[in-house]
């Protein structure tokens, strides 16, 4: 067979510099460039200055961040206190069912085949719908006079008005809307799962509960790490939720970070975009730390 040379193959397949990757990849990276990273180093420039959206934007150092943080009388550092403290909160109380529900349903649907295509649809589909109308839907389920929930099992709770029903409402509308993209990577990684490890666990007599976790769980473990840390990153970034369905209530108790950032930065009437930006920065750092734990521990390190 001939052999072909390396500069036959540079003229081959296009030269030295071959243009076939960049048509398909540039696209992409133009996309990452324009909508993400210039924005994030604009963002972050924009946390070091004075900028009400309209002059020149006046570089004050550290001073926004020293705000924020430090100075117990500013405003400022109540939002951020007040906002992160209720972002963990959400995080903390929805990333587990956000998991543990899609995957006990993929569990579930992979035990009855017949059956899965028709409720893993059923499942999948509230993942599709817009969030301003997945949080009308709710507000009306959840309404205290006129409420189906409230009628069918005779209550008069105000669940959007006070707490801890609320966070109960936030979270029920937030699992119910999310959990359908983790269930269906969850039923394709069970797919590819050897039968054969189950029916060498059923020969030494385990039990449905043992397969779980010593056959299931480990099979799946990348899976479960990219679950874990998108949805988190997906809740970090709440906002809709608390925003049509409890305006921040009651008594600012889920007015979430990035609702102070949008009120800072553009609803005030004179806006505050540096501090703002600030609060933004701070919040990206915690996803960033955060992300970052998680994928320590929950890594294969075989």
């Amino acid at each position: 067979m001939k052999q072909i040379s390396a500069s036959q193959q540079n003229n081959h397949y296009g030269g030295k510099w071959n243009v076939t990757p960049w048509l398909f990849a540039g696209p992409h990276l133009i996309i990452f460039l324009i909508f993400f990273l210039i924005p994030v180093v604009y963002g972050i420039y924009i946390s070091f200055t004075d900028w009400d959206l309209i002059g020149k934007p006046d570089f004050v150092g550290l001073e926004n961040y020293k705000e924020i943080l430090f100075q117990k009388s500013s405003t400022f550092y109540d939002q951020l206190h007040n906002g992160l403290k209720n972002t963990f909160i959400f995080v903390i109380i929805t990333v587990p069912f956000c998991i543990i529900v899609p995957l006990l349903l993929a569990s579930a649907l992979n035990a009855k085949p017949k059956l899965s295509k028709i409720f893993q649809s059923l499942f999948y589909l509230p993942s599709l719908f817009a969030i301003s109308a997945v949080m009308i839907t709710w507000s009306i389920m959840f309404n205290v006079s006129y409420g189906p929930i409230n009628h069918l099992f005779g209550l008069g709770v105000n669940w959007v008005g006070n707490q801890p029903y609320a966070w109960i409402t936030l979270v029920i509308v937030t699992v119910w809307w999310c959990i359908g993209g983790n269930m269906i990577i969850y039923q394709a990684a069970l797919n590819g799962i050897s039968k054969d490890f189950y029916e060498a666990a059923n020969i030494d007599g385990a039990n449905s509960i043992q397969k779980f976790f010593n056959i299931t769980l480990p099979s799946i473990r990348p899976q479960l790490l990219y679950t874990v840390v998108i949805t988190t990153i997906a809740q970090f970034n709440i906002y809709g939720q608390p925003l049509m369905l409890t305006g921040g209530g009651p008594s600012n108790s889920t007015r979430v970070l990035l609702m102070y950032i949008q009120q800072d930065a553009f609803g005030n009437g004179q806006s505050i975009a540096g501090t703002a930006s600030a609060m933004a920065v701070i919040l990206g750092l915690c996803i960033m730390i955060v992300s970052a734990v998680q994928f320590f521990f929950l890594r294969n390190r075989n």
